[in-house]
């Protein structure tokens, strides 16, 4: 019996089919940190928390705001550890403590300093603030890209930084060319 490895998907970007089944990821774009044999890890890129700004996290980490956050949403990342940060970024910043290179172009970082490099308008150029991420255990993802629950796409700065979040879903589907209104909600095999 021969056996493959599952193709690596860090860095590419998966987007929620109809029908999904779990409402915390209707129409979700999530961005791929890490894809192993062990599992996966992705943030959702499109869903803003409207119940918390930028400027108010901060505030409430007793963080320092400089710099002009006015409008700038902390975005819901997944439902896994809600109250775990993390920021994804372009690669004009790195942390003095850690930062993860997931692609060239895209890089995350999750420790206190980038906060409070963001609070004095030291961070990066194009960022977005995450709390909580997406995991999948070993397999899960794979059997639920089988099943039909995703679609997977490459990942691109216009589409993370660049896009409205109400976009990003639509963007993310045009980019691999389908149509939000060629997918039925209804998943089959041939």
């Amino acid at each position: 019996m021969k056996t493959t490895a599952p193709t690596n998907l860090t860095g590419h970007m998966l987007i929620a089919m109809p029908g999904m089944g779990d409402p915390r990821f209707e129409q979700s774009v999530v961005f791929l940190c890490d894809h192993s044999d062990e599992g996966a890890m992705g943030l959702i890129v499109n869903k803003p928390n409207t119940d918390i700004e930028m400027k108010a996290l901060l505030e409430q980490l007793d963080i320092a705001v400089d710099a002009d956050l006015a409008g700038r949403q902390v975005h819901f990342g997944g439902p896994v550890e809600m109250g775990r940060g993390f920021v994804l970024h372009t690669p004009d910043y790195e942390s003095v403590v850690t930062t993860l290179e997931v692609r060239d172009d895209i890089h995350m970082t999750a420790t206190l300093d980038v906060l409070e490099d963001l609070g004095r308008g030291d961070g990066p150029e194009k960022w977005l603030m995450l709390l909580g991420y997406a995991g999948w255990g070993p397999g899960q993802l794979e059997r639920e890209i089988a099943e039909n629950g995703w679609l997977v796409c490459d990942a691109s700065t216009g589409l993370v930084f660049d896009e409205g979040d109400m976009d990003k879903w639509t963007a993310a589907l045009q980019s691999i060319g389908v149509a939000p209104v060629a997918l039925s909600s209804e998943g089959g095999r041939a």
